[in-house]
């Protein structure tokens, strides 16, 4: 989840964000994958601010070439829960703007303390080539009405105007 690219200033040296890092391992012992990095960004864990610009996913190391499923589940500036292989790997709370790592922003998109509740997706690759078998984004937000046609089990936030019947 970042600030939307039109935010970003021509010298800006990395977006305002909170990025998944998705790592493969070395064949030199662990190196965990789904960790978070948060350039412009804090966020919490456990009631308290973690503002160190990164940390290490539980996940274990993925040695050479094979598909690791990562799925990232988002409830807005609620929480941000990291999932490897369908595995909970990593959690934290109120996704918000702070922090350091980013120079070169315009002080008036980096509002310290602001929840970041939408923003726009992107996939990098910094240094390696990678792999996107399959992007999927779902909304969590619909009919949770188990009557109606498009009803989805998945759904975290009720919409009662969008129910088919």
């Amino acid at each position: 989840m970042r600030k939307p690219a039109a935010t970003m200033q021509k010298d800006q040296d990395f977006p305002i964000s909170i990025e998944v890092q998705l790592l493969g391992g070395l064949g030199k012992g662990p190196r965990t994958t789904g960790n978070l990095c948060t350039p412009g960004t804090n966020v919490e864990r456990d009631g308290k601010l973690f503002t160190a610009h990164c940390l290490n996913s539980t996940s274990p190391t993925f040695d050479g070439d094979q598909w690791v499923r990562a799925e990232v589940v988002v409830h807005g500036s609620e929480s941000i829960e990291h999932l490897i292989n369908g595995q909970s790997v990593l959690k934290y709370e109120h996704p918000q703007i702070g922090g350091g790592n980013v120079s070169n922003h315009d002080p008036a998109v980096k509002i310290d303390g602001k929840l970041l509740d939408s923003g726009s997706i992107s996939l990098q690759s910094e240094s390696h080539p990678v792999q996107f078998r399959k992007v999927e984004l779902l909304n969590l937000v619909g009919c949770m009405d188990k009557k109606a046609k498009n009803f989805r089990s998945y759904f975290l936030k009720p919409d009662p105007t969008s129910c088919r019947f």
